[in-house]
């Protein structure tokens, strides 16, 4: 690289065909630095496909097909990326998982490459992968830079790892404008998003459901996504017999069309590493009800944009869903500040912080 050009940007991610957190920010933040002139790739470690939209400049690659095993496909993997670093002139290398770092150290050995990890979970949760702590150590010693989304994750990152690397705390950014008016909130529709694992606390919040629904017959839960613990939800919302009063339509392409028809937002988590749905219902105007779980909503949420209760305490829970249903004038203020709140992380403040990165 010389003169003034920019770097070429590569994001190394699992796959884009899912509907996840990291994999739609890998969209939106490749998609930002491509309207900025930047030459950006997506390399998938497989799948092609994508579920997100992407930028005309934005080139999109694979290294397998399907999803592979990766203990017997460790070597092919290593290959593959050093193969594609080299043959595409990839100046700086950002993976979007720490546990990518087990990969790309071997890949890039001896290769002019920044290394950039994105951390997208807090660094207490490991996701059942041991390996994943590893990782960690290995990308603080190795890369130029470890981002993170909230500063109190930088401080862990910092104070349990001491790194080499420089540890920079970048939110994630509202993937799309802020409204130019609120959600009319007309309907009676709590609104929660999110992968159906047991991260999300969805099981709490159905137990929640069962208590609300008897003092508030005319609302509605309807939670959007999908995943493993479907049929589980599915057998929970039947045994309290609540197959009316609760919806799980599975995913939306586009979610923003259930924002704008929903009255009030509750994340029910057991734990985030940074909590977008919260930012994204704010912007539409929706009052939140919100666990007080690491890391996002301790740092996302001010005392006075919305109810937080503990973790997995069902009864809190509803509580607090019941008092917003019940306070219109509350459900307004809520819904006011939090608006203000999600003006924070527009997309082109934090793309400004992602160029100043790559340099």
């Amino acid at each position: 690289m010389s003169g003034t050009a920019l770097p070429s940007v590569c994001f190394l991610t699992g796959t884009l065909n899912a509907f996840a957190g990291a994999e739609r920010m890998t969209a939106v933040i490749a998609n930002a630095l491509a309207a900025r002139g930047y030459r950006v790739f997506i390399l998938s470690l497989w799948d092609r496909a994508s579920v997100f939209p992407l930028h005309e400049n934005v080139q999109h690659h694979a290294l397998f097909e399907h999803r592979p095993s990766f203990k017997r496909a460790y070597l092919s993997t290593v290959l593959g990326i050093r193969r594609f670093v080299r043959a595409h002139g990839i100046d700086v290398l950002v993976e979007v998982d720490t546990m990518l770092t087990l990969f790309t150290m071997p890949a890039t050995w001896g290769q002019r490459v920044r290394r950039i990890a994105w951390e997208h979970c807090h660094f207490d949760e490991d996701l059942g992968k041991p390996a994943r702590k590893v990782a960690r150590s290995l990308a603080a010693r190795t890369h130029t830079h470890i981002v993170v989304l909230t500063e109190g994750d930088a401080r862990r990152w910092q104070d349990a790892l001491r790194p080499r690397a420089k540890i920079v705390h970048l939110p994630n950014p509202l993937p799309f404008p802020i409204p130019a008016t609120p959600a009319p909130r007309d309907t009676k529709t709590v609104l929660a998003v999110g992968r159906l694992t047991p991260a999300k606390g969805f099981d709490v919040l159905i137990e929640a459901w069962a208590a609300v629904a008897q003092t508030a017959p005319d609302w509605n839960l309807v939670i959007i996504g999908e995943g493993e613990e479907r049929g589980r939800l599915e057998a929970l919302r039947a045994r309290l017999g609540l197959e009316t009063r609760i919806a799980l339509p599975g995913v939306l392409a586009d979610v923003t069309g259930a924002y704008a028809h929903g009255a009030v937002f509750c994340l029910s988590s057991r734990y985030e590493g940074f909590g977008l749905v919260l930012i994204e219902a704010m912007a539409f105007g929706l009052p939140i009800v919100s666990t007080e779980c690491e890391r996002g909503p301790w740092e996302l949420l001010g005392p006075d944009d919305a109810l937080l209760v503990p973790v997995e305490d069902a009864p809190a829970l509803a509580r607090a869903l019941r008092r917003v249903i019940e306070a219109p004038a509350l459900a307004n203020e809520l819904a006011s500040r939090g608006r203000e709140n999600a003006r924070r992380f527009d997309i082109a403040q934090i793309t400004d912080s992602w160029v100043a990165l790559l340099g």
